[in-house]
């Protein structure tokens, strides 16, 4: 098995450790290694041998974390194989980039909609903040269909959290869903029990969506709270 920890130091590169640090504040254990490295790593151990991988590696650092969570997306194996390493990641998950990055790779979601839905319940009432952003990060890529969607918004209307980067998860999924289903997203916004701050997020997000016209741009500016 690869020596992971070994290749992260010889791929660190110092200017880069400073720029992602500023990306991922109050995290300190970042070595300096960029994305798309961390991702062919991942393939590699995916190909190599992902189980001993993820059953015996003890991940220290942020890369080691993203690796980690990027495995469980590329190597080749059941759904409900998968959902063990999960259990073990998501509770790893100490970062937007972490929870985002893993999240956007788990296209095996697609195969397994209703399981993985159900899955994702686990988390709705969790209190820690990363478990929670996962929820968020993994409806908006994967259930903003005709079929879900309803339940999506329902989900985010009734997770209660102050915590920043659930609140930004909540805010970025419901302006992908205005872009993918104006009609019942405006009819959301129009009833819904999210925090000032979380819901003029959303309106700012949609916004700033190059996908939204500047008259329903105008509109929404309208929309915010005090």
């Amino acid at each position: 098995m690869i020596n992971l920890k070994d290749k992260l130091y010889e791929l660190a590169d110092e200017e880069y450790k400073k720029f992602n640090s500023g990306l991922c504040p109050n995290i300190n254990d970042i070595i300096g290694v960029r994305l798309p490295q961390l991702r062919e790593l991942a393939k590699n151990i995916a190909k190599d041998n992902p189980i001993q991988f993820l059953e015996e590696y003890n991940c220290n650092s942020y890369e080691e974390k993203m690796v980690y969570g990027l495995v469980i997306g590329y190597m080749k194996a059941k759904f409900v194989e998968r959902l063990k390493y999960l259990d073990k990641f998501v509770p790893m998950i100490d970062n937007w980039a972490i929870c985002d990055c893993s999240a956007s790779t788990y296209k095996f979601t697609n195969k397994n909609l209703d399981e993985m839905f159900e899955y994702l319940q686990k988390y709705i009432n969790s209190k820690r903040e990363f478990e929670l952003r996962f929820v968020c990060i993994m409806l908006m890529d994967y259930y903003l269909t005709e079929e879900y969607i309803d339940k999506v918004l329902e989900i985010y209307n009734n997770i209660i959290s102050d915590k920043y980067y659930v609140q930004m998860g909540i805010a970025w999924g419901i302006s992908v869903a205005f872009v993918k289903n104006e009609e019942k997203t405006r009819e959301f916004l129009k009833n819904n029990k999210l925090d000032d701050f979380t819901y003029n997020k959303s309106l700012q997000k949609m916004i700033e969506s190059n996908r939204v016209s500047k008259e329903v741009k105008d509109e929404l500016k309208k929309m915010k709270r005090k």
